[in-house]
């Protein structure tokens, strides 16, 4: 299975973000625990983090023959980036949509415009979401 996952804006910061939280969460953390559970199986990831519609838009097209599956966690795209949602649905690649709790977003309704595109919408501390949804894409590819 080849799983993409991207991290959304300003997740480059988690660290910083992750202190108000309480936490020391940082972005190579949490990478290298994605890394660190599909070592042992057939899972290949292509990891990326960007603040720039257009490079996120790159990755999923260019990627959409590839991927099995898509993570991501949009952050400040939640609400208004249409031109990615647009991107998913033409790729049509089963994805898993992650918001994070406990102090990390102000996603108040807890929900996107990537909501009902998406297989599932997972809400948590990024520490343990996006394992949980890279184990719910192999459930659903």
């Amino acid at each position: 299975m080849k799983i993409l996952v991207l991290h959304g804006p300003n997740l480059n910061l988690l660290g910083s973000i992750s202190i108000h939280a309480k936490q020391r969460t940082t972005l190579d953390k949490i990478n290298k625990a994605l890394r660190l559970h599909v070592r042992n199986s057939e899972i290949n990831l292509k990891i990326s983090q960007t603040h720039k519609v257009f490079q996120a838009i790159n990755f999923i097209q260019r990627n959409r023959n590839w991927a099995d599956g898509f993570l991501f966690a949009p952050m400040a795209w939640a609400r208004y980036e249409y031109s990615i949602l647009d991107a998913l649905k033409v790729s049509n690649i089963p994805s898993v949509q992650l918001l994070f709790s406990n102090g990390f977003d102000d996603i108040e309704e807890k929900s996107s415009i990537f909501s009902n595109l998406c297989h599932s919408t997972i809400i948590g501390d990024p520490n343990q979401i996006y394992i949980d949804g890279i184990d719910i894409l192999k459930t659903i590819s």
